[in-house]
């Protein structure tokens, strides 16, 4: 059983040791880097000025502009910590921002600055920055498991729209918010709202909030509840310090593209949509092209590898080539290693008919008999795909992207399907570290369309790491 307790002051409390973290973790980089790089750190920086400036007193200086950056830019900001890409991309524009601010510094000072200062302090420091940052989320989320460092939430609006809040919350386990009861519209029809009880209606929301120890006020549109009663039950959550969180009809928006502005006195949400047109485009394309490269010299003996055991298991061809739909609509060949026996293909729609999902796009058959004893074991780590790092290198693929299927399951989407195809299909995606065969064809298309409408490269270094560890530690999801 889980004991939980308000606590509304976890967030302060985590975000101080991130500081402690963060300041350890500067230390840690300048010693480093004074180790590796510097001859002795007594010698002095060669500048104009009147006095003489030693290297361990500039990178004191770094080390103190450093950890103020991080905290201008608010990258421990409580809105933001523990969950989401946004806290990562913050860390990279504080320290990218510090360098730039170091650079031109030195420039107007004529300050002869040893260039190893960026060449390995820098990306040392960011990447030590961006694994403790992620180290301590893997803590955070071992205790939001037990029930501790959560958001305690009511939320409060129509039933409907009280049920979507809740299933979208439930289905992000990493959110760190924990739903503990429900206040609608029509209290008395339903004492649980998606596995959530229902504690009363509109007028009983204080006492809902106090009665169960919630620390946030969620609130969905609701015709009953006019501006001037959301005001005086907001003015209500704020003399009890309970966090006032609107949920709009909007979802599966990401923050970047949502930017408030307030209009005679409404609070007008803008949202941006996305482009990956231009530079964007050349530069997803570039880290396609860098990446695929670098992998395929990487992964070269266990390509070399399973293609001698995929020989000794049985004949067949070594690889296998499908016709797939990619971006906008156009066909392209995607290379596999065999996993099957050589008549797979011939045998696909009796076994869809057999167990009846001929008319579903994932044509996935469940415990395949196609599927060889080589096979089983490339497909559950994932190394059948490699072959189609060729597919990335000469631009039919992107290393992240909504995955490729048949003209056959293309055929099968409704409108909103069809905006998977805006972006090249990818090796890996969303959906694969989200729950790969697990998931149903709704949940895997939004996913899907989520990436294809809030794509960044954070998110798609986000999925790559993700994406090794589902390789390494595969689960049962993976076949």
């Amino acid at each position: 059983m889980i004991n939980i307790v308000r606590d509304i002051d976890w967030p302060r409390r985590y975000a101080s040791r991130l500081f402690y973290s963060d300041a350890a973790v500067i230390a840690l980089t300048f010693a480093t880097y004074s180790l590796l790089a510097l001859d002795e750190l007594s010698q002095l920086v060669a500048w104009p000025g009147p006095f003489n400036i030693p290297y361990w007193a500039l990178l004191i200086v770094v080390a103190f502009v450093w950890l103020i950056g991080l905290d201008v830019i608010d990258t421990r900001d409580r809105h933001i910590v523990g969950h989401g890409s946004t806290e990562y991309q913050r860390l990279v524009n504080a320290t990218l921002a510090v360098f730039a601010f170091l650079v031109a510094l030195a420039f107007f000072l004529q300050m002869d600055v040893a260039r190893s200062l960026f060449a390995i302090a820098l990306p040392f420091g960011l990447a030590a920055l961006l694994a403790s940052r992620w180290l301590w989320r893997q803590w955070l989320r071992r205790f939001q498991r037990k029930g501790h460092y959560v958001y305690r939430a009511v939320v409060l609006g129509e039933p409907a729209k009280v049920a979507h809040i809740i299933r979208q919350i439930q289905q992000a386990p990493d959110s760190g918010i924990l739903i503990v009861g429900a206040v609608t519209t029509a209290p008395g029809e339903n004492e649980y709202i998606a596995g959530v009880p229902v504690v009363g209606g509109l007028a009983s929301a204080t006492t809902a909030v106090e009665a169960l120890g919630a620390d946030t006020m969620i609130v969905s549109s609701a015709d009953a509840l006019d501006p001037k009663a959301m005001r005086r039950i907001g003015w209500e959550m704020a003399d009890r310090d309970v966090d006032w969180v609107v949920a709009p009809a909007l979802t599966d928006v990401a923050g970047p593209r949502i930017h408030a502005r307030p209009v005679a006195g409404l609070p007008l949400v803008h949202v941006d949509f996305p482009k990956l047109e231009g530079y964007k485009r050349v530069a997803k394309r570039t880290f396609d092209i860098v990446g695929s490269s670098l992998m395929i010299l990487v992964f070269s003996p266990i390509l070399l590898a399973t293609a001698i055991a995929i020989r000794v298991d049985g004949p067949g061809p070594l690889f296998y080539h499908q016709t797939r739909i990619g971006r906008r609509g156009r066909e392209f060949g995607m290379i596999k290693f065999r996993s099957m026996v050589a008549n797979a293909d011939d045998q696909l729609a009796s076994l869809l008919d057999v167990q009846g999902t001929t008319d579903q796009p994932l044509f996935k058959v469940t415990n395949d008999p196609r599927i060889t004893k080589v096979g089983r074991f490339i497909r559950k780590h994932s190394i059948d795909e490699l072959p189609q790092l060729f597919n990335v290198f000469l631009g039919q693929m992107s290393l992240v992207g909504p995955r490729p299927q048949r003209a056959a399951e293309v055929a099968l989407y409704d409108d909103d399907a069809h905006r998977r195809l805006l972006v090249k299909p990818g090796m890996s995606g969303l959906w694969q570290v989200s729950g790969r065969s697990k998931l149903s064809w709704d949940d895997a298309i939004r996913l899907d369309l989520y990436y294809v409408e809030n794509w960044s490269f954070t998110q798609d270094i986000q999925i790559l790491f993700r994406t090794i560890k589902a390789v390494i530690a595969p689960g049962e999801t993976a076949h």
